[in-house]
Order: C-alpha cells, then structure tokens, then sequence
C-alpha cells in the first residue's frame, strides 16, 4: 500500500524519519526537554495515508508494532529531541498566565518536501502524559476528542482550509476522568510549527524582550523568510499574520465551521486552524449558535468569530509592541484585518452563489439569503449545495432546496432576487452548478456521524473512522454510495453536547 504519488523507493519506514528540532535550538526557558509517559497496551484506532504521505511514510507502516508503539510514546524515533513548550494567553477574553504544553509533546521535525516553506512538518503527541505545563490536568487526552480531532484536521484539509493535520490516533483501555470515565488515547498532530500567539504574550507579560525578540526571529526566518529584509520585520510579521487570520476567519464563516475555543493561546501564528476541541459545523442556521457547551456567555458564537479574530490580532499587536517600537507602526499592521476579512469573505459568497461578477448591491443580495436561512433555520451545508442545482427559468425545480425552509414565501422572495441576479450576467446552469459544487461541499463531519463512528471505536469496532475519512477527504464530490452522510441529522442529534473537555 503506497501513498498516492510517490514511488515505493520513496516512502520511508518508522525509523528512516529523521527528525531535526528547531525549537529545540531555543533557550532552555523555552520549552522544557522530556519523555511521554509510555501509553499501556497501546492500539491504532486510524491513521491516514494523506497525512503520512506529506512525510514520505508508508502507510504500509500503520500496521507494525513500531508505529503504534512510536506514536503512543512508548519509544523515541532517532533524533527525536521530546520536549514540550512553553505559553501563556487570554481565555474567554481574561489573561490566564502562564499555560503551555500540558498534554502535548514535540518529538521533531520531519522533512515534508511537498508542503513548501519551510518544508518539515513538527510532529507532536497530544495526549502523551504530564508536562511542567499540566496545572490540574492529567496530561491525558480520551478517545472521543482525540478521533474528533483526527477527523476534523483531515476534512478541514479537504476543504481547502488551512489547518494542522492529524497522523493518526493510538489508543488504550487506561481510564482517565472526565466527566465519566474514559479510556485514553493520543493523537499525532503535524503543523510546520505549533507557535502560537500565545507564544509571544507569554514573553510580553513577562517583560522578557529578548526571549520575546529571540522567538520573533525565529519564526521569520523558520516561516516567513520573505519578510526579513522588509523596513520593520516585526511590524511585517504581525501585519502577514493579521492578513491570514482574516482570512481564515472568512473561510470558517464560509463553510459554517465554528471553533469553540478562540482563546489567544489556540491560535497559530501561520493562520492554522489549531487545536480541535468543542468545534462544530453549522446545521441548522443560527448566527448566534454556540457550539461549545461550556462559553456559556457566547463569546465564540458563530457570529462572533470574526470579531474575536480580530480581537486576537491586538494580543498579538500589543505583545509585539516593544519589537514594532511605535504604536501607530503597531496599529497600522492590525488596520489591514477588517479589509482583508471583508474581501475575502465576498469572493468565497461569490463564488458559493455561481456569481462571476460583482455589483454593489450584492450585500443586499447576501443579507437577504442570510436572513432567509436565520428565519427558517435552513441546513447550511444542505441549502448550498442544493442551491448548486438551482435553475435559472424553472422555479418549479426547487422543492429540494425549497423544503428546507419553514417559511416557503422568505425563500420564494429570496429566490426571486437570485433570479434576477443571475440573468444579469446571463448565467449558464449547468457551468455554474459546476462551478458551485466545487466550492459548496456535501460532506461535511456533522457531530453526529462524528458521534456515531466514536460510539463504534468505543466498543473498538474502528471500521466507521475509516468510512468517514474516506468520505471527508472527497467532501466536493458526489458520492451517491454514501449519499445518507449528507442528510439531515437525525432527532437525536440535537441532544448532543460538546464542551472544552471535548
């Protein structure tokens, strides 16, 4: 079994992967050096041959003692310098302190040629034991997350949206606590660094310019070389950062993916979407849905995450502030985000409408749809991809798309309005269908089939978590064999929660 592309004299084996540690090149005060707490009897609950082919692994290798054994922590790959790093950040909007790696651990980096600069991917346990960065936690992750995590980082990838990527996920009948007792399990993450903004308020706060200096340095020139020869790298850093995480914000709110957990310490400084926990796509629509359980005062509400994007930026501004020099160098890097997060946002409506032009009444237009799909609750994913096979002079066409509305006469006037619109550039069905399905998935992980193939590796029957992977890496296409993965969810699914402990 090769991965996809790559000749067999190509693809390595466990041990082959040599491992370099950048970070580890840091300070000591950055990080601390340690072994993951070895995982009892460990198992392989899933792994994607995707993943591993952006480190030239053979997937043939999923099936060995030395990949489990290697990815539960349980033996050091050569090279390896394990250590788990240091951060502080805000949560819900308050200053935490001092967090860090509590559960996770960085084995090294592996090369990953395909991916582009700076060409390695980190490769980090999560969920591989106590760190100096645990405070009350155990260190531990639990089956349930760990597969949602897995799941989510590849259909995310799927999706075009940039995110770290999940290897696999090795298990064990070791109980840890949550809310009830679950059994424990570790997830290989890859990212080309896990820095976070975080990273940088934790020098801030603790008024350590040149440990702050020191970690500014080194992801330039690990991860954007280009800007080190610009009049104010510092101030170039922030702005290119704030221009991603603008639009990575558009591309969630595009997509109907909301995050859960927007704190400063989950996100990346490449504009990664980071740390998978409470998250949930969109269903039924509601600007204001929380999908974690636990922000009970809604601060990373769907219709809030651009407005925390930003919010975020500033941290980072104002961390970077004593590298930047001024305030007003400061807030001319952050100005970019509102304009950025704007555009982007309306090429992907465009294109998730067929329109291959702009008028300015468009926002209308998107407002309008919106407003159409709040009223009635219409399924996000569903009304996208169905409005795909709208046609243009046959409104008695429409009962597919039309049924997902309560109220028919919002849809119908909206519908008449998009009418209108696409005969204003004499749009063509059958180009723009095509046009749209590319862009409006019909796979999306629902937390209930996330749910569903859990409740399955629980009882470690894990044949659902390769189903739907297989599934989530092809969310553009048709796949009539796997159509009632793209139904609406069923009755019970809406008792389901998701929390930080997710």
């Amino acid at each position: 079994m090769n991965a996809p592309g790559l000749p067999p004299q190509l693809l390595h084996r466990i041990d082959d992967l040599s491992l370099g540690n950048s970070f580890a090149e840091l300070p000591p005060a950055f990080y601390t050096r340690l072994m993951p707490t070895p995982l009892p009897a460990p198992y392989l609950v899933c792994a994607g041959a995707s993943a591993a082919a952006l480190i030239d692994l053979d997937p043939a290798e999923f099936a060995t003692d030395d990949f489990v054994e290697t990815f539960s922590g349980n033996r050091t790959l050569p090279d390896s310098i394990p250590l788990a790093a240091v951060y502080s950040g805000h949560q819900f909007g308050v200053w935490a302190g001092q967090l860090g790696d509590g559960r996770a651990i960085l084995l090294g980096e592996a090369p990953a040629p395909g991916t582009g600069h700076p060409g390695v991917l980190e490769l980090q346990l999560k969920g591989a034991g106590l760190t100096p960065y645990s405070r009350m936690g155990d260190g531990r992750a639990v089956l349930r997350s760990s597969i949602r995590e897995f799941l989510c980082s590849e259909a995310m990838a799927a999706l075009g949206i940039p995110t770290s990527r999940a290897l696999c996920v090795t298990g064990s009948d070791q109980l840890v606590m949550r809310e009830t007792p679950e059994t424990a399990a570790v997830a290989t993450r890859m990212a080309p660094t896990f820095v976070r903004f975080g990273s940088f308020e934790h020098w801030f706060y603790n008024d350590k310019k040149a440990e702050l200096k020191i970690l500014a340095d080194y992801v330039i020139d690990r991860c954007y070389p280009e800007l080190r020869d610009t009049a104010n790298p510092y101030q170039a850093l922030l702005a290119e950062v704030t221009r991603r995480t603008a639009h990575l914000m558009a591309q969630w709110q595009a997509i109907g993916f909301m995050h859960g957990v927007m704190n400063t310490d989950n996100m990346s400084i490449l504009g990664l979407t980071l740390d998978y926990g409470p998250f949930g796509f969109m269903e039924a629509f509601d600007a204001n849905h929380i999908c974690n359980h636990t922000d009970r005062q809604g601060r990373y509400a769907y219709s809030m995450q651009p407005q925390i994007g930003h919010w975020n930026c500033y941290a980072l501004g104002q961390a970077m502030l004593p590298l930047i020099g001024e305030v007003d160098d400061t807030q001319a890097a952050l100005q970019n985000y509102q304009s950025e997060y704007a555009a982007r946002l309306d090429d992907l409506l465009h294109a998730k409408l067929g329109l291959q032009s702009k008028l300015p009444e468009d926002g209308k237009l998107f407002d309008a749809m919106f407003a159409a799909m709040q009223g009635s609750h219409a399924d996000f994913t569903l009304f996208f991809r169905r409005l795909g096979d709208l046609q243009a002079d046959r409104p008695e066409t429409d009962a597919p798309l039309r049924d997902l509305f309560i109220d028919r006469a919002a849809f119908d006037a909206w519908a008449v309005q998009y009418r209108t619109r696409l005969k204003q550039e004499n749009s063509l069905d059958s180009r723009r269908s095509i046009a749209m399905h590319a862009v409006n998935p019909k796979y999306v992980l629902r937390n209930y089939l996330a749910q569903t193939a859990i409740e399955k590796a629980q009882r470690k029957d894990f044949s659902e978590i390769g189903k739907l992977l297989g599934i989530l890496e092809k969310p553009f296409d048709e796949q009539p064999e796997n159509a009632q993965y793209a139904a609406l969810p069923p009755d019970w699914a809406s008792h389901l929660e998701v929390s930080c402990s997710s």
